[in-house]
């Protein structure tokens, strides 16, 4: 791999800075997440037809959807779905994936082998579409959605565990430890794994995003979250014919779903050049 090229090193703030701004916005999408009981104006899945299709203004920020759902609402409340599902997904895609790689590549020989080999078995398939297979062929809802996405979403962190603890476990330390007597499953508990880290939180932080937009892509199919649970796919499903007549009902969770996409993406993008060993000796 290249390295950077001499713009890149006239110019050494640009990704850190791009990465705060990353930072300031998940935190004020997680903020207005969490408090949304306490921010929104009105009750999320409380009907009020004669005020269904009114467009931005005092009353109603974001205007109302088809039954006369404040959209803000809609919103504060989808932030909650939507990252109670990223951070379903990858907790149980990293504590799987990262489990595997770590013994995988501690281990090397057949155990690796036979690691790796599952792990490209899933990997044959695009992601989306074996998420969509698994989704049709379960009941749609939230606890389908993170299943869906989980089950194509580990193989990547077990194959970049698997590449550094390769890497850690022919290291001096931990030969000292095998030549101490210290068990094999000590080892990885307390040299390979932790040294193992750093390279899948920096991918936790990219991947956030990209579950958000399979996710939402799962219920814009209607294979994902339903009525009257608030999601932003579903909202964007569900505005997607108003967009010519009543564009505030899509445009507004559909920019939800791309701020939050791109602060996590910088966000990650930065932790990766702060953490690149490269970029000390620049």
């Amino acid at each position: 791999m290249t390295d950077v090229t001499p713009l890149g090193r006239r110019l050494p703030r640009l990704p850190d800075g791009f990465a705060a701004l990353g930072a300031v916005l998940i935190v004020a999408v997680v903020l207005a997440a969490v408090l949304a009981p306490w921010l929104a104006p009105y009750p999320p899945d409380e009907p009020r037809p004669l005020e269904r299709l009114l467009p931005p203004s005092g009353a109603h920020w974001f205007g109302t959807d088809q039954v006369g759902r404040d959209v803000l609402t809609r919103i504060l409340y989808g932030g909650r779905t939507s990252l109670l599902i990223a951070g379903a997904v990858l907790g149980v895609s990293a504590v799987a994936g990262v489990a595997l790689g770590v013994v995988a590549g501690y281990a090397g020989g057949r155990v690796r082998d036979v690691i790796m080999r599952v792990t490209d078995v899933f990997l044959a398939f695009p992601a989306l579409l074996l998420s969509l297979a698994l989704a049709v062929v379960l009941q749609p809802g939230v606890n389908t959605v993170i299943l869906a996405i989980a089950v194509t979403w580990w193989p990547w962190y077990a194959r970049l565990a698997a590449s550094v603890a390769a890497s850690v476990a022919t290291r001096p330390y931990v030969d000292a430890a095998r030549c101490l007597g210290v068990p094999a499953p000590l080892i990885i508990l307390r040299h390979v794994l932790p040294n193992s880290l750093t390279p899948v939180l920096v991918q936790l932080s990219l991947d956030v995003g990209g579950v958000i937009l399979t996710s939402a892509a799962l219920s814009y199919l209607g294979l994902g979250a339903q009525e009257p649970v608030a999601e932003w796919g579903l909202m964007v499903q569900q505005g997607q014919t108003l967009f010519s007549t009543n564009w505030w009902v899509v445009t507004f969770p559909g920019l939800a779903i791309l701020v939050t996409a791109f602060a996590f993406n910088v966000l990650g993008e930065g932790l990766r050049n702060a953490l690149d060993p490269r970029r000390a000796v620049r």
